[in-house]
């Protein structure tokens, strides 16, 4: 994948008001950017281009950043904020399907509202929009002031996509989407220094999962625009190939994996072709970008679309020292609403990627069966201010939370909260149907899953996607700090996302007590 590189300068030089007669279409001041001036600059234009995804298929027309999909890998640092000028270069014909406005979403930042990417800051054609990153640790203004934040809500693997409302299935799919890295003097993406993680980038590897649709006859990427449960793809891609292949050698790799949707969930395991009864563990060291208290090892991880898990792989002792292993999902799925409850059998399962195992390397990365310690977990133990239940259910042929659908002007928010204050929130599932729900701006700790508490394991962590499967209910601790201003709610299954299940929220100094907005 391509590291982003930043400029020397921008013309026009970036201002806090909206320079809306340059041709900027930001329509609120910056909060941060005099506070945090950018270290690093950059110019990213969206476009579309031609892509291969198989050799067996016809070149693809993809919207990417920079003509790419995925977009270039940003590579940030805790303590370099960083402004990123959008220009929307996208074609007026979107062949079949895509819209050709967009707003780019940096998922999960702790950013503020206007380079948040909300829903309905969209860039038309021939315009472009400054999003300022401060790359600030939550809490600098408010619970953590004298240490500038806290360093236990560090985050690590982010991603950025767009997210015009209503458009952001098609054009998402259609390909503009990306990574977003953090590290700071802990996670430094060198493995000699830090928590000794494995080195970026020959060590550390991005993997984002899509599954998509190609039409039988011409072999070329299609959309279902009447869809509203949600797409399921007849091929599997990782990062914008069909079924690719890695060559490690034998030491241990770091990969950050994302399920970049638009519906499908998995449960993803590590198969030997040769012997499919051998089990091969794996550890996992971050959940949706947070890196978890201490590794926790696993045989397999679930993930919900938009989830990012983090693992580290010791390609050195795989039982009976395989030539090949295969990225599996287990988990099969026949339509948009949910997955199975059932999982196949080793070799059954969709092949992903192939890990073509090479010869013994050095490797000074820390092992994670020693048992190392990264980030306490905040305080969970604070009374709410207030507690909202969420139902996420269908209504109408559309999607609905809490029995409403979102407008396409964004204009009402649902409910007020109080800044600098922590609330409960409640998930409610409904029957026959999965959604992965994300909240932008912070992570939230999970409380509860079906009335259990959790208090070990992978969900023991920080996160800002939860899987919601059916009937289930799910409860979190949440805190919103340092900036004000509009954010969005919404399930993940893009698809469902586009056809209203999806809230505006605010966060202002007085914040209200509604407990079913």
């Amino acid at each position: 994948m391509v590291v982003k590189q930043p400029v020397s300068s921008l013309s026009p030089a970036p201002s806090v008001a909206p320079n809306t007669a340059a041709g900027e279409r930001r329509t609120r001041s910056h909060q941060a950017l005099t506070r945090f001036s950018p270290a690093k600059l950059y110019e990213v234009r969206q476009r579309a281009a031609q892509a291969s995804h198989s050799p067996d298929l016809p070149l693809q027309t993809v919207w990417g950043f920079d003509g790419r999909s995925p977009g270039p890998t940003y590579v940030a640092k805790y303590g370099e904020p960083v402004l990123v000028r959008n220009f929307n270069d996208l074609p007026a014909d979107n062949g079949g399907f895509g819209f050709p406005e967009v707003s780019t979403h940096l998922h999960n930042g702790h950013t503020p509202s206007e380079s948040d990417g909300f829903p309905c800051d969209y860039v038309a054609r021939g315009f472009w929009y400054d999003q300022h990153y401060p790359n600030v640790l939550a809490g600098f203004d408010s619970t953590h002031t004298a240490q500038g934040g806290d360093i236990n809500e560090s985050l690590s693997t982010l991603w950025y996509h767009d997210h015009r409302v209503e458009f952001t299935a098609q054009n998402a799919y259609k390909g503009l989407a990306g990574f977003y890295l953090l590290f700071n003097n802990s996670d430094t993406g060198n493995e000699t220094t830090g928590f000794r993680l494995p080195s970026f980038p020959d060590f550390d590897i991005p993997l984002m999962l899509n599954d998509k649709l190609y039409d039988p006859d011409t072999g070329l990427l299609m959309f279902d625009l009447f869809n509203t449960a949600g797409m399921l793809g007849d091929k599997f891609l990782v990062n914008g190939k069909i079924q690719p292949f890695f060559e490690p050698r034998k030491r241990r790799y770091r990969f950050r994996i994302l399920n970049g949707g638009p519906s499908r969930f998995y449960d993803l395991f590590l198969t030997d072709p040769n012997n499919l009864g051998t089990t091969i563990p794996f550890w996992v060291i971050a959940n949706d970008g947070n890196l978890l208290p201490k590794p926790v090892q696993v045989t397999h991880i679930r993930l919900g679309v938009a989830e990012r898990i983090d693992i580290v792989v010791d390609f050195a002792k795989i039982p009976n020292n395989p030539p090949r292993l295969i990225l599996e999902n287990r988990l099969p799925q026949t339509d948009g609403q949910l997955p199975d409850s059932r999982l196949q059998s080793a070799g059954q399962g969709d092949r992903l990627l192939e890990f073509r195992i090479g010869t013994v390397a050095s490797d000074a990365s820390v092992d994670p069966a020693t048992g190392p310690t990264f980030y306490a977990l905040p305080n969970r133990t604070e009374t709410p201010r207030v507690t909202r239940t969420f139902e996420f259910d269908k209504k109408d042929g559309l999607w609905a939370v809490n029995g409403v659908l979102m407008s396409g002007d964004c204009a009402t928010p649902r409910f007020t909260v109080q800044r600098n204050t922590t609330e409960k929130w409640i998930f409610q599932g409904s029957r026959g149907w999965a959604h992965p729900i994300h909240v932008h701006f912070e992570e939230f700790q999970m409380l509860s899953r079906n009335g259990s508490s959790i208090s070990s394991g992978v969900e023991y962590s920080r996160k800002d996607v939860t899987r919601l499967e059916e009937r289930e209910r799910v409860e979190v601790l949440m805190r919103f700090r340092d900036f004000r201003g509009r954010f969005a709610m919404h399930c993940h299954n893009t698809v469902h996302e586009d056809h209203a299940m999806m809230l505006r929220w605010d966060i202002e100094d007085l914040g209200d007590t509604k407990t079913r907005p």
